[in-house]
This record gives structure tokens, sequence and C-alpha cells, in this order.
């Protein structure tokens, strides 16, 4: 054995694998019921659909999508993608960088604007993955208080003159982990406050196509007028996860930055997927796509909001209009750590919410996702939690 020890970089210091891929071994176990990813359903992956279509970009212009490409992104793509923010998102963007999945895009802004101890506000709770990635960059995380209508604005502006933070980082649409939706008013007022004080929004809002009711609403992007916002999007929750596709839009002094970062990630994100993204654009053929998921995903989520609606007594939940999670506050001083161990046992499994927030504190709260799942699993799965939460009250 070496006398010397090994010696890792002090930004992985206070910084843990992430809580869903540790729960992921666990749920691989034979007849396990997962509410823990955050996956897409099988049923919604258009397998044979990207088959067709890699075929027929590969004989089209295979040759230069199996050669290097441009680290800002395949013309085509780059083409269709702007359509696609016009016309879906609701704003003309200035520039746009396809990214290796929005996960990048943050990684990117973070390698581009944030200095060890620079402060970032965060929701509290947040996307975990995420608040990884900004303590890796040695990020001082600062939370901001929410109602049941998400981030509040008047939190928001004290934080900011508090703390004079360089980001805030945000989901405004189906959150996760909370499944809240911010309404249009706070998100001008959240744009309005970037302006105000100099401060780069991160607006990250993959879930924003999977809506199940309610009316669309505009991106906090549509309402920034010097540029300091920027967007996030993704294509995962609504193509697929396994093409890593993604997109940053906003100002091209930041998209710039990030793309001399990218050039040292990944070079450029994969042609070939690129270019089956751009099919499915220009084909019009996401439309129709998102309308079935959409169909089957409200299913599963009214069949678990049911199953929550019996134990309205006992705990508070989020109603979503949309997404893949809803969360859930159980009784204080109930540890849902605790019940999870007991549920696991059971066969089901799910996210303690502890890992969500900034301080890692909120022993009573969870998140569970019902897009992975059969109803008859939903089913299956929320009769034994509620029997484990009811013996614990």
């Amino acid at each position: 054995m070496s006398a010397h020890p090994l010696q890792f970089a002090h930004r992985f210091d206070h910084v843990s694998g992430s809580a869903i891929r540790e729960i992921f071994k666990v749920i691989a176990k034979p007849g396990m019921i997962s509410f823990a990813g955050g996956n897409p359903s099988l049923q919604a992956l258009p397998d044979e659909i990207v088959s067709d279509l890699a075929v027929k970009v590969l004989r089209e212009d295979g040759k230069a999508l199996l050669q290097y490409g441009a680290t800002e992104g395949y013309p085509p793509f780059l083409e269709s993608l702007r359509d696609f923010i016009r016309d879906s998102v609701g704003f003309i963007p200035e520039a746009v960088l396809p990214v290796t999945g929005s996960t990048q895009a943050m990684d990117l802004l973070c390698k581009a604007l944030i200095d060890p101890g620079d402060t970032i506000l965060v929701e509290n709770p947040s996307f975990l993955g995420n608040l990884q990635c900004m303590k890796l960059y040695q990020a001082n995380l600062v939370p901001v208080d929410s109602d049941e209508s998400g981030l509040i604005p008047e939190e928001l502006e004290k934080k900011i003159q508090e703390y004079h933070p360089k980001m805030l980082y945000t989901i405004p649409t189906f959150q996760n982990p909370t499944g809240k939706t911010l309404p249009a008013e706070r998100r001008k007022k959240v744009a309005e406050l970037a302006n105000l004080y100099g401060v780069i929004v991160a607006e990250d809002d993959p879930y924003r196509d999977l809506r199940y009711r309610g009316e669309p609403l505009p991106s906090i992007k549509s309402f920034d007028r010097d540029g300091w916002v920027v967007f996030l999007g993704s294509f995962s929750k609504i193509i697929s996860p396994g093409l890593r596709v993604g997109f940053m839009a906003g100002k091209q002094e930041i998209l710039r930055k990030c793309t001399i970062g990218k050039q040292s990630s990944d070079v450029h994100t994969a042609n070939l997927n690129q270019a089956i993204v751009d099919q499915f654009i220009r084909m019009n053929l996401l439309p129709g796509h998102i309308q079935a998921i959409c169909r089957d995903y409200a299913l599963k989520m009214n069949r678990m909001l049911a199953h929550l609606e019996d134990l309205s007594e006992v705990i508070h939940y989020t109603k979503p209009e949309g997404g893949l999670f809803i969360w859930v506050e159980l009784p204080a001083g109930m540890d849902a750590q605790s019940l999870l161990n007991q549920a696991i046992e059971s066969k089901v499994a799910f996210v303690p919410g502890t890992h969500f927030y900034a301080d890692g504190a909120h022993i009573n709260t969870l998140r569970l996702n019902f897009s992975n799942s059969t109803p008859d699993q939903i089913d299956e799965g929320m009769n034994i939690l509620k029997k484990l939460i009811l013996q614990a009250v």
C-alpha cells in the first residue's frame, strides 16, 4: 500500500453522490415499485420513430453526422431549434447552444460565471442534481422561501439585497421536486428583479410541455429586457433522456463563454442525436407525441392523487397541473427516511425530501414520481405507503 494518501480536490468536500442514484441500486431489485426516479414511461419512448429517423438522417447526411461537428451545434438543428423556441416556448432567442442534456447547461453556466464563494440563490427545495453541480463549483447556496405558488418575489428581493448573488436558479414550471408552477405575474417580477439588480437567472424548464390541465404560462425569459435570463431546455422528457439533447438560449455574450467551456467538456453534443431531434421538429412529430404521453401521464397522476386524498387529514401534498412529481409533507416529527426503510421492505421506493434542500433539513417531506409506474403499480404501491403512514401517525 502506498505511503502517500490520495488527495482529492477540495471542490468535492461536503459533496456526496446523488441520493436518487443510490436509491436506483435498491429499485433494481426484482418486484420493486419505484416512485423514486424521474424517468419517462417506457411507453413514452418513441423507439420505432427514432430508429426510422436515425436511418433517414444517416442516409441523407451520414458522413457529416459521423464526423466531428461544431461546438455551436449541428446547423440544421440550430435552425429548427430557434423555430421550436419561438413557437413552443414563446420568445425569439438572441443565441442558442445545443448541450448534452440540460444538466450540462447548468454545469456550463457555473463554469462560465461562478468563482468559489459566489452566492447562488436557489428555491427551497430544489432539484438535487443541480444543487450538486453548484456545490462542485464551490458556490454559496442561499435558499429563498416559497409558498403554495412557488418562489416568493418579496423574499427573493430581500435575499438579493442581502447577499448580492451572481445567479438565481429556478424551475418555474411543474417544479422538481414539488410540482409547483410559478404564476405569470411572479415570472414577470423575477425578470424585473434580475434586470434591476444585475442577477443572472438560470430558468430551468424541462417539464413545461408536460401539461395536463390549465393554460401554458409565458417563460421568465419572455419578460427579460436586458438579457439577464438564460433559458435551459431539454428534449429528455418529451422525446428521450438517452439521446441527451438539451439547449441553452440567452444573451450571445453569455453563451459564447459557455461554448468555450463546452469545448473542453465534450467538444460538441452528438451530431446524430441533434439530427434526430431536428427531424422530430421539422416533421412536426412532437405535438402528437406530446399529446399522447400527456394523456397517459395525466391518468397516472390523477390515480396517485386519488390515493393521497385518502390521507388528506394527516398529510399535505401538492396538486400539480403537469410534470412528473408530487410533493408530500408528512406530519411534523415523522421521518421520511425511516418511512423509506420500511417501504423498501415492502418493495416500494421514493426519495426523502431532505435531499432537495440546500441545508439538508425538513426530514418529514418526500417526493413521489408517477410517470414510470403502471396504474396497477401505483395502486399497489400507494396502498402500501398509506398503510405505513397511518401506522406511524
